[in-house]
């Protein structure tokens, strides 16, 4: 068993009934439930894969794939749906070039609907990682898409400035 399992394990009985928690916090450790995490899970609690399978399909919040570093929540509850969440979606799907439930190639943002944020007094409203942005227009989603992009570029900036100036001996 992979050490990262073990850690996780670790808190558990190895009970059927840990199910749910367990698939929690393998996603949470690891970002998506991957076929070989369903494996140690079965293992781990002696249930059928297929029925780990049929579980993490029933509830939203599970992952089969990875997502990427910013995951984005467009709020498409009644207060946000009549504040046209749906046109934000879209301008963020052509900004992104992704549609809703996709991950840009670069693996820094997935976008994806949700039926409610809880901030309909912001509505539009849209989540980034555990950021909120509300009364969101066209051009303030672009802009907030725009700014991370720009500091991720300036991180990767400094992280390959450090990486010349420490391989380089003056």
């Amino acid at each position: 068993m992979d050490n990262n399992f073990e850690e996780i394990f670790s808190t558990f009985e190895g009970k059927s009934n840990e199910l749910i928690q367990l698939l929690q916090k393998v996603q949470e450790k690891f970002g998506f439930l991957s076929k070989d995490a369903i494996d140690e899970i079965s293992k781990f609690i002696s249930v059928p894969k297929s029925h780990i399978y049929a579980v993490a399909t029933f509830y939203a919040q599970f992952r089969f794939k990875p997502i990427g570093k910013y995951l984005i929540k467009v709020c498409h509850g009644t207060a946000c749906h009549v504040q046209n969440a749906q046109m934000i979606t879209e301008i963020l799907e052509n900004t992104l070039d992704i549609k809703d439930g996709e991950t840009t190639h670069d693996a820094l943002f997935t976008l994806g609907s949700v039926a409610c944020l809880g901030c309909c007094s912001l509505a539009p409203v849209m989540m980034i990682s555990d950021e909120s942005y509300g009364k969101l227009t066209s051009e303030s989603c672009v802009k907030v898409i725009t700014e991370i992009k720009n500091r991720e570029k300036n991180q990767l900036a400094v992280a390959n400035l450090d990486e010349t100036f420490m391989t380089n001996k003056f």
